[in-house]
């Protein structure tokens, strides 16, 4: 099995379901030498990861995955090599912390209309003290029988026009880069492939994000296929972008499948099963 790197995964600080040190841990089994932990909009696993990751010879990156609002749409954008004692990084991430519980009370106040009671201490309870996030409902949801699978309680419940849809307002795209630079950082557009706007708007959103400072895109993810792998290394080419891969791992049921090769960044990459990836 090659070395493997991976620039995008989630421990319970945020929506994963390992801690900090085992997800390093387990990620050194599965032969990553290269790891960044990028939890949503919170950087306290950063110290005690990077611990464990020397103590297993592996090159530890910090960084962190920001929510972003972009015309009224929510996108995802990572944040490494960044300083997270960078106060403006620090107070844009507590405050979008901040937002994620008023977002929950308004999704759960959306599912009790619906019947459905409990949502906000049941999504708490998985969120084991880390932040809030429609993971820990949909974890809630299924505890409750509402569906067999993580995906198809975001398909009836959770996306917009949906009972527990609640429409919120996260960073904007340059205060976030502005963030990610200050620290010392580079900013990774994350997993482009789930954003369904339509190419045009894709076209613009890589426009703004390459004008801001952005510098990457991630190319090779775990939820791209093969033939996104070389869509979006075009695009990063076409607009002078850096090519960024990660398996945005979450959970430990996620187990490699299989590998597939990067024709244009020519890396092989391990791929995982659809668990936990909705934010």
């Amino acid at each position: 099995m090659p070395a493997l790197i991976d620039l995008h995964s989630h421990s319970t600080v945020s929506d994963g379901l390992l801690a900090p040190e085992a997800l390093v841990a387990h990620a050194a089994a599965q032969g990553v030498k290269v790891l960044a932990l990028t939890d949503h909009d919170d950087t306290a696993g950063l110290a005690v990861a990077a611990k464990v990751a020397a103590e297993h010879d592996m090159q530890f990156i910090n960084g962190v995955e920001i929510s972003v609002t972009w015309r009224r749409r929510t996108i995802h954008v990572v944040g490494l090599r960044v300083d997270p004692d960078y106060e403006p990084l620090r107070a844009g991430l507590e405050k979008i912390r901040a937002g994620r519980h008023l977002r929950a009370v308004g999704m759960a106040a959306s599912l009790s209309k619906f019947g459905i009671e409990g949502s906000l201490e049941g999504a708490y309870a998985h969120a084991q003290q880390g932040i809030i996030s429609r993971a820990h409902f949909a974890r809630y949801l299924m505890d409750k029988g509402y569906a067999s699978n993580i995906k198809s309680i975001f398909k009836r419940y959770l996306v917009k026009g949906k009972p527990g849809y609640f429409e919120h307002e996260w960073a904007s795209l340059e205060d976030v880069i502005g963030w990610i630079k200050g620290s010392g950082g580079e900013a990774v557009l994350a997993h482009p492939g789930r954003y369904d706007f339509g190419r045009s708007n894709m076209l613009l959103l890589l426009e703004e994000f390459r004008n801001l400072g952005g510098a990457a895109i991630e190319v090779v993810t775990g939820s791209h296929t093969v033939d996104q792998y070389q869509e979006y290394a075009k695009l990063a080419a076409m607009f002078g972008l850096k090519s960024s891969l990660g398996s945005d791992y979450h959970a430990l049921a996620m187990r490699i499948s299989r590998w597939d090769v990067c024709p244009s960044c020519r890396v092989a990459v391990y791929r995982y099963g659809r668990i936990g990836r909705k934010h």
